[in-house]
């Protein structure tokens, strides 16, 4: 073998090692999305709380539906990167779990 096909080698070794799944990573993953998860809560419930002691103060109906609009935009994306991150966090712990399973049972085979 040549020193060029050895240094390949040798680096998708490397790139596979840094590429596998582990369950250290994921629940690492795991909680920093969970953290991210409890912020994202955190935020809205406080734009809800926010909102909903503020009252539209328009004459003009069309002002008004605008101005409902966005409240119910602004309160629909930060719910919904509240579950985007709950579920991701769900995600990786089951991941975290299942590797853990998977390992001990190869370990009893």
């Amino acid at each position: 073998m040549s020193d060029n096909k050895i240094k390949e080698k040798s680096a998708t070794v490397t790139q596979e090692d840094k590429d596998k799944i582990t369950p250290l990573r994921c629940f690492t993953g795991g909680s920093i999305s969970g953290g991210l998860a409890i912020a994202s809560y955190l935020l809205t419930k406080s734009v809800v709380m926010t909102y909903s002691t503020m009252p539209i103060k328009f004459n003009n109906p069309m002002a008004i539906r605008i101005a409902a609009t966005v409240r119910t935009l602004i309160m629909g994306v930060t719910t919904m990167a509240t579950f985007v991150f709950l579920m991701v966090t769900v995600g990786l712990m089951a991941l975290g779990i299942k590797l853990i399973i998977e390992k001990m049972k190869g370990e009893l085979s």
